[in-house]
């Protein structure tokens, strides 16, 4: 059995598979649970190795707020099995969201009513990257006016360059398993409206452990450099305001046992 089960010859195959074709070989005439418990007991390990391409760990990464923008669409669907569709833009640098908009329908013209909103507050001289998909919502005689008068540089995604739009699904992750879905979905007034609950309190609220503590506001207008070390500070004075506490506790036998009279032990001479 144990033969049979580490065989490089059938690796490919499952255990109930394993199971038939030794009987059917005329090599071992068991039932299937026999194989399993002999498996458990023995600690039989199967020759099945897998191997993976290497994943990119680090993806797209700004220097500074504004250099890359993620664009991405989103479903959320209803209690009712409806869906409505919302869209936003993320920078990279900062990880705040500076725009988003909901729809009830799939409408192509959104993507670059948000661009053009967060292109509102960008310093002068500063044209962003963004990073978006080559779905139809991207790539349109709106975002390509955008594109032509200088207001963003379009890359797309997988095509443009190697990295994904990873960073504003897994705020999309986030947004959905973190708030949505704890709430009753019941129509868009209501998603919009936990939508910028949460989006008020991603980009103010909420610290960010790549940020050591800062909000993406924070890091997004510079406002937050002191952040870290304050909160370092903290943490070493409530360490050791936490050991001194703990050293000075005593209990009452502790007590007892440091006012008995200390015990000398006279050792006898032999000659």
């Amino acid at each position: 059995m144990r033969l049979m089960l580490e065989s490089e010859d059938y690796r490919h195959l499952s255990i109930g598979s394993i199971v038939r074709l030794a009987s059917r070989l005329g090599k071992v005439h068991a039932c299937s649970s026999t194989w399993y418990r002999a498996i458990q007991s023995g600690n039989w390990v199967r020759s099945r190795k897998r191997i993976h391409p290497p994943k990119p760990r680090i993806g797209l990464r700004a220097t500074k707020p504004n250099e890359y923008w993620h664009v991405d669409t989103t479903i959320v669907r209803l209690v009712d099995g409806s869906r409505v569709y919302l869209q936003a833009v993320l920078d990279n640098f900062s990880r705040r969201i500076l725009a988003w908009r909901l729809s009830e329908r799939f409408d192509t013209t959104i993507t670059a009513a948000i661009l053009q909103e967060a292109a509102k507050a960008l310093p002068k001289n500063t044209v962003p990257t963004a990073v978006m998909d080559s779905g139809v919502e991207n790539v349109n005689a709106k975002v390509n006016e955008l594109v032509s008068d200088g207001t963003i540089k379009r890359v797309l995604a997988q095509v443009d360059i190697a990295q994904s739009n990873s960073m504003i699904e897994a705020w999309w992750r986030q947004l959905k398993h973190q708030w949505l879905f704890l709430n009753e979905l019941d129509s868009a007034t209501s998603v919009r409206k936990l939508v910028g609950f949460y989006v008020e309190q991603h980009n103010t609220v909420v610290p960010h452990f790549a940020f050591e503590g800062q909000t993406p506001d924070e890091m997004y207008f510079g406002t937050g450099a002191s952040v870290p070390a304050t909160l370092k500070q903290k943490r070493d004075q409530a360490r050791a305001a936490r050991l001194a506490q703990n050293r000075a506790v005593t209990c009452a036998r502790c007590k007892v046992e440091d006012t008995k009279p200390a015990m000398v032990t006279i050792g006898s001479n032999t000659s």
